[in-house]
C-alpha cells in the first residue's frame, strides 16, 4: 500500500443530480472571472511567463520581489527569440520583440468576412 488516502470520486452522484440542481453561467460571467478576475496570492508580487518563439517551449518565474522581477525583465528584454508575459496583481503585460506584422488577428478576418456576406 503506497500510503495514500483514498477520496472517493462522487461523479455518479454529480451525473444523476437533476439540471435544476446546477446554475446555467453565459458566456461572459466565466470570462469576466475567469480573466478578469485573476489573483496572485499575497506573498506573490509578480509572475513571469517566457515562451521561446521557435521551439514553443515555456518557462514561468515566480518572484516576491519587485527588485529580482526587474533584474529578470531586463534580461528577458536583451533576448530576441522569445516573448513573454508579466502578471502582477494589478496587472498583466504581453512583451513580444516580433512586429505586429506576424500575429494573425482572427477578429478582424472573421469581420471582413462578415460585413462581405
Amino acid at each position: 500500500m503506497s500510503g495514500r488516502k483514498y477520496f472517493p470520486n462522487n461523479w455518479q452522484r454529480y451525473k444523476d443530480a437533476p439540471d435544476e440542481m446546477f446554475m446555467p453561467h453565459t458566456y461572459e460571467e466565466i470570462m469576466d472571472y475567469k480573466i478578469g478576475g485573476w489573483s496572485l496570492p499575497s506573498n506573490i508580487n509578480c509572475i513571469i511567463r517566457e515562451e521561446h518563439v521557435l521551439t514553443g517551449k515555456v518557462k514561468e518565474y515566480v518572484y516576491q520581489r519587485s527588485h529580482a522581477a526587474s533584474n529578470k525583465i531586463k534580461q528577458l528584454l536583451e533576448r530576441d527569440d522569445i516573448e513573454f508575459t508579466v502578471c502582477t496583481p494589478e496587472n498583466i503585460h504581453f512583451i513580444s520583440q516580433l512586429p505586429l506584422d506576424d500575429y494573425d488577428d482572427d477578429d478582424d478576418e472573421r469581420q471582413n468576412s462578415e460585413e462581405a456576406d
